[in-house]
């Protein structure tokens, strides 16, 4: 196992730095202990970045340390973004029971169902929620209810997309995007779509 970066132990560093990032973006699950773990914790308490919350999310969500119950009780409620709630849930879901979780889940349909009528094209956020890392992977290790109505909604809303915004990207079992077209593909397929609304 590769030693935990010095830059992330240090309370002082610029996480704007470039060695800072890259210390972040090259950790992996494996490198997580409980010895280092609360240096994670903290940079995620207190970064507004997103793409650093989402990685610190995908790093610790599979590993079942005591003190990581209250984070991931903690990031279900302060993120904002469905996908990132989905990967605090994914940690969450190995210290509590479905009537815990369910009640979160019951708003997180609320807020999905919203995002069709606000951001009806919002293909990126529905391929997140259904990437192998993210709804599919809780229904399969749970088989949750309230899991499996949430990805029933996901599909269902995914479905009544038009065609151009579909089959565009998807995520792998690590979280990593998968592009299933080359992105000048996907943009010309929207472009045409949008094109099409103003003649």
């Amino acid at each position: 196992m590769d030693p935990f970066p010095e830059v992330l132990t240090d309370e002082n560093a610029k996480e704007r730095h470039p060695d800072f990032k890259k210390a972040l973006f090259e950790l992996n699950t494996e490198n997580i202990t409980t010895e280092n773990l609360n240096h994670l914790i903290r940079i995620y308490t207190n970064t507004k970045e997103i793409s650093y919350r989402n990685k610190i999310l995908k790093l610790l969500y599979d590993h079942q340390y005591p003190e990581l119950h209250p984070f991931f009780e903690m990031a279900c409620r302060k993120e904002r973004y469905l996908d990132m709630k989905v990967y605090a849930l994914r940690g969450w879901a190995q210290f509590a029971e479905e009537k815990d979780i369910s009640r979160l889940v019951d708003r997180m349909k609320i807020s999905l169902a919203k995002t069709e009528k606000t951001t009806p094209y919002n293909y990126q956020e529905y391929e997140l929620l259904r990437g192998k890392n993210a709804l599919p992977f809780l229904v399969e290790k749970y088989d949750y209810r309230s899991f499996r109505e949430l990805l029933e909604q996901v599909n269902e809303q995914y479905e009544r997309m038009p065609d151009a915004f579909k089959g565009h990207m998807t995520t792998d079992e690590y979280g990593e995007i998968v592009h299933l077209r080359v992105p000048c593909e996907s943009s010309k397929i929207m472009r045409e779509f949008f094109d099409g609304l103003k003649g």
